[in-house]
């Protein structure tokens, strides 16, 4: 039961940091803010919108993560921000050529700390 838990604490928090990013991608784009995802997103202010709130984001997923670990809230936290690492780096990889390359390298670099500090917050 505990290792469920576990599990579950650290996918509500992935899924809270993927859940709120795409949707606020998707009203961003309905508002006309942001382009079409197929078209890329070159826009330096525009990435920079995208980055800051996707940080806030991933933080809240870090503390949403702390808060339901059944023990050791920061060890989930670690893993949270692991597979983040991980997605990132995916998505430099998948991205590389729908934006600016500073902005997928950041979200990968950003993804520990964010969630980290998202945990020490939770703390």
């Amino acid at each position: 039961m505990k290792t469920l838990k576990s599990i579950g604490a650290v996918l509500a928090g992935l899924l809270t940091v993927v859940i709120l990013s795409v949707a606020t991608d998707a009203i961003l784009e309905k508002l006309g803010v942001f382009p079409p995802q197929n078209k890329g997103l070159f826009i330096t202010w525009m990435l920079v919108l995208a980055f800051f709130y996707r940080g806030i984001y991933t933080i809240i997923g870090g503390y949403i993560t702390a808060r339901l670990a059944p023990a050791n809230p920061m060890r989930h936290v670690t893993i949270l921000g692991i597979i983040g690492i991980v997605l990132g780096t995916l998505g430099v990889i998948v991205g590389w050529d729908l934006s600016q390359h500073w902005y997928p390298i950041s979200l990968a670099i950003a993804a520990f700390p964010l969630t980290w500090l998202g945990g020490k917050l939770r703390k």
